[in-house]
């Protein structure tokens, strides 16, 4: 999932960048209002962490902007501020939640977790593909009785082929969606993760097609189907 973090105190948005990196998310990290408008409205987001207080425009308006134009991306807003007023005028302006600093790290994982889960209840719980499931809430994957052990990354990339499964998904997608904004590294990273997750999941869930990229199918599907092949 790809996160996009609006903060303009640089040494806090490192900081929770590196954490919410190491649980496995895609951050993006801009440090003022009229930035983060447009990296919303430019670029697809599963949550987005405001701060209010921010140079140029701040995380009131931004946040109003979003909704204005029918963008229902949750929103965590983060203040200094204490007062009932600032909290309810953040929520007022259409944010999910309110976090106020300081606040400890593992509140707000927490809360980024229950935003990430109370806008996909109903829709994707858990996603089963034949006997494979990803489970996002519990960062588990089991192949039959078996459960497949990934690390962070890993587990991104299969969660968004299986929100895929069935569709041929590009290597830049992948990218798009599991890596943040600003890596510049080789697009082949993708086969690295892929060729790991086809020895943990076992043979013919992931498919390559060539000149177009990866699909995520039933076991049963074969491997081979549809030019597919096993190889990245």
């Amino acid at each position: 999932m790809r996160l996009l973090i609006v903060e303009d105190e640089r040494r806090l948005a490192r900081s929770l960048a590196g954490g919410l990196t190491a649980e496995g998310f895609a951050v993006d990290v801009v440090h003022d209002g009229a930035e983060g408008l447009h990296m919303a409205v430019e670029h697809e987001y599963d949550l987005i962490v405001l701060d209010i207080m921010l140079p140029g425009m701040n995380g009131y308006r931004v946040c109003g902007a979003l909704r204005a134009a029918g963008d229902e991306t949750p929103v965590l807003m983060l203040t200094a501020k204490d007062g009932e007023y600032d909290e309810a005028e953040g929520l007022d302006t259409g944010a999910d939640d309110y976090l106020t600093k300081p606040f400890s790290y593992v509140v707000l994982l927490a809360r980024v977790r229950a935003l990430l889960r109370r806008r996909t209840r109903g829709a994707r719980v858990a996603l089963r593909i034949g006997e494979l499931t990803v489970d996002p809430a519990a960062q588990r994957v089991t192949v039959g009785e078996r459960e497949a052990e990934l690390t962070a990354k890993e587990f991104a990339v299969l969660e968004y082929l299986a929100t895929r499964a069935g569709e041929v998904v590009s290597k830049a997608e992948i990218l798009e969606h599991v890596w943040d904004f600003a890596y510049e590294g080789d697009v082949n990273i993708v086969e690295v993760y892929v060729s790991a997750l086809r020895r943990k999941l076992g043979a013919g869930w992931i498919t390559t097609v060539r000149g177009a990229g990866y699909r995520l199918q039933s076991e049963a599907a074969g491997g081979r189907r549809d030019g597919g092949r096993r190889d990245a």
